[in-house]
């Protein structure tokens, strides 16, 4: 089965076509470019299935649709549930989760199939938790390093920002922000993997995407792995499980 799946955040849209467990194609547009994306897919064969989440608005999702049209073939955009693909939601209203969160989620358990922090560190950052049965916990939202960073530069006078690097002691102010910004974003990773052992929880394996990832990867404590596009990851896994259903509903139709 061909499948092609999208992410549309808030930087970037990113897309990759999957077939028989490998991705055959992958990449990205700038999301204020989402019209580029009928030229990214020119050469592409027809997928049987297309799913997409899309967290950046109505604007770009007609774009998608538009990009998709020459298909023939209608854009599934994933909505979150109370439990798909072997995850079950938490959430006091499971569609009001964010439905890159939860296709995020169920790339997790599929890959993995234990407890896991799962992150995704893009515009924002998400930190959810997921436990040993598969249950999301719950989770937190914060900004991500260039929303700090323009916070600084919005909001004072004298903390422009300019390229730093991260150190563990910095002594330039460029360095002291870059720092900042990524010693946050690993500490809510670290706080949510104490939260999850502090609750019973075996040691979770904290599950890094996102554009930000080669930056606290390196500031994690404990078992660290960077998936590449787990949100897209997931898209596939709900694409498969709706096709076996629908084979196993036309098989008891047909008897």
């Amino acid at each position: 089965m061909r499948i092609l799946a999208i992410d549309a955040g808030n930087s970037r849209i990113k897309w990759g076509v999957h077939e028989d467990g490998s991705w055959l194609a992958q990449g990205w547009v700038a999301t204020a470019r989402a019209s580029r994306l009928a030229r990214a897919w020119r050469g592409l064969e027809p997928p049987d299935a297309i799913l997409a989440v899309n967290v950046a608005g109505v604007r770009v999702g007609r774009a998608l649709a538009a990009a998709a049209r020459r298909f023939r073939r209608p854009i599934r955009f994933v909505r979150s549930a109370a439990a798909q693909c072997g995850v079950r939601s938490s959430y006091a209203n499971p569609r009001q989760l964010g439905p890159d969160r939860w296709a995020a989620l169920i790339g997790a358990w599929n890959l993995h199939r234990g407890p896991c922090v799962v992150v995704n560190a893009g515009t924002t950052m998400t930190v959810d938790a997921l436990d040993g049965a598969g249950v999301f916990l719950g989770g937190m939202i914060v900004a991500g390093a260039d929303l700090m960073r323009a916070a600084l530069a919005r909001n004072t006078a004298r903390l422009r920002p300019r390229p730093g690097r991260f150190a563990f002691f910095p002594s330039r102010t460029a360095d002291a922000i870059e720092s900042g910004a990524v010693n946050a974003l690993a500490g809510a990773v670290g706080r949510m993997v104490r939260f999850m052992r502090q609750a019973g929880q075996a040691a979770p394996l904290t599950v890094l995407s996102g554009g930000a990832a080669q930056w606290i990867a390196p500031q994690l404590n404990g078992a660290v792995e960077v998936v590449d596009n787990l949100v897209l990851e997931g898209l596939v896994r709900i694409a498969l499980e709706s096709a076996a259903r629908a084979r196993h509903s036309s098989r008891r139709v047909g008897k």
